[in-house]
């Protein structure tokens, strides 16, 4: 085991490009061990359809906290006096019992340096694991983690300042990360979420009328009422569609509440919340893949949605917004749309052209597929943070993994730096 992967829960059916990187991780042959504070329930397992990925789960909250009170003796003067500190730190207070249980496994397996997904609960234990144990950690920060981050008494400033280096998901984060954070300049670090890209182009069902498929949580950021506005002119303007719409959240009931206010109930379907497979049957039968993505009033939003790419790989043209790394990943009118926030009608312009322009629709999804599959691999995604690790956090990586990939040989003098705690 080269270092550990720190997941807040996994597997998680809202988080699959999480699962994919340790997969491909795997793939590579670094042999990391995941480590997940909270144990995924039955309906999230299935669908996740068949994930297989061993983890190690952190024993349940109150369980958690009577081992660490009946061991207290067994931890160090200072460990125990930071129990006694972080223990009544109000949102925070959780983290020093699992940090204590964790850095006691990651130290009996050896295990020098975590991973976390997202700068929220799992990189808060992390950051107590490195004062408490002595253990290097690093994050992957995605979007409202370190565009709206909650306000904790580990801060992000906090996990930013102390990680031996920080990803992002797009330039965009990065130079944000890196504007707000003096100390995050020079090891921030942009790996883009990946993708299996060995999967064919969905084949297209040209008998029923063309659609527009949608796939997010139902959410502020992901701008389903602008989508819903876009439909009701489309419908006005006599273009023939359907709309179908994947994802669960609180709008929920507000989005239902508007199809039928806006009379949409014969031309969009709410799906609720579908596995991998689901979302693939909705692809397979569209023409458009939209997200009208938004900023939230609390400054969040979407970041490098991989719902987007999803939707490339299966060679479906793409309208979206001009937010945040939504531009990084397509190129107006090359393999995709792209329109301001919060505008109904040029959200329903863009959408015209692609519903009423089949080979311009084809054009554009070819493109797009020929960009995912360049841009957007896990395989690359994944050997890119390996190299991470191995470099600015002295992970070793096992002798096969590096016989497989050259490229994962450590740097020169890392042995030593190792030795040496750096």
């Amino acid at each position: 085991m080269s270092f550990a992967y720190l997941m807040e829960s996994f597997p998680d059916p809202t988080k699959t490009f999480v699962h994919r990187e340790v997969s491909a991780m795997m793939a590579l042959g670094m042999a990391p061990v995941v480590f997940s504070v909270r144990e995924p329930s039955a309906e999230e397992r299935s669908l996740m359809e068949g994930a297989q990925i061993p983890a190690r789960y952190f024993p349940p909250e109150p369980e958690l906290r009577e081992l660490i009170e009946r061991e207290r003796g067994s931890f160090s003067s200072r460990q125990r006096n930071a129990l006694s500190h972080w223990r009544s730190q109000k949102g925070d207070s959780t983290r020093v019992f699992e940090a204590l249980w964790l850095g006691r496994e990651l130290k009996k397996a050896g295990i020098r340096h975590v991973h976390a997904h997202f700068a929220g609960l799992a990189a808060r234990t992390a950051w107590l694991a490195r004062e408490l144990w002595g253990v290097g950690y690093s994050f992957t920060g995605h979007a409202d983690d370190i565009f709206s981050p909650e306000q904790k008494p580990i801060s992000l400033g906090m996990l930013v300042r102390d990680a031996r280096f920080i990803a992002t998901e797009t330039d965009y984060s990065r130079a944000r990360v890196e504007e707000q954070f003096a100390g995050a300049r020079g090891k921030t670090f942009r790996v883009f979420n990946g993708i299996s890209v060995d999967q064919p182009p969905a084949p297209r069902d040209e008998s029923i009328p063309p659609r527009i498929v949608s796939v997010g949580r139902l959410v502020e950021k992901k701008g389903f009422p602008t989508l819903l506005a876009a439909c009701a002119l489309l419908r006005d303007r006599g273009i023939e569609f359907g709309c179908d719409i994947a994802g669960s959240g609180p709008l929920d009931g507000m989005l239902r509440q508007k199809i039928a206010e806006l009379q949409l109930g014969g031309h969009v379907l709410l799906h609720g919340l579908q596995p991998q497979s689901g979302v693939h049957a909705l692809l397979q039968k569209a023409r458009v893949f939209a997200l009208a993505a938004q900023r939230e009033g609390d400054g969040g939003s979407d970041n490098l949605p991989t719902v987007i790419m999803e939707a490339m790989l299966a060679g479906l043209p793409v309208v979206s917004t001009r937010i945040a790394g939504i531009p990084e990943m397509m190129d107006d009118g090359g393999t995709g749309l792209l329109t301001d926030e919060n505008n109904p009608a040029a959200l329903a312009d863009a959408l015209a052209r692609l519903l009423c322009d089949e080979a311009f629709a084809q054009r554009l999804g070819a493109a797009g597929r020929k960009r995912a599959c360049e841009k957007f691999s896990v395989t690359r995604a994944a050997t890119e943070l390996a190299r991470l690790l191995i470099s600015r956090a002295s992970v070793t990586p096992p002798p096969a993994a590096v016989a497989a990939n050259p490229s994962l040989k450590p740097p020169r003098f890392s042995r030593l730096k190792r030795a040496l705690g750096l």
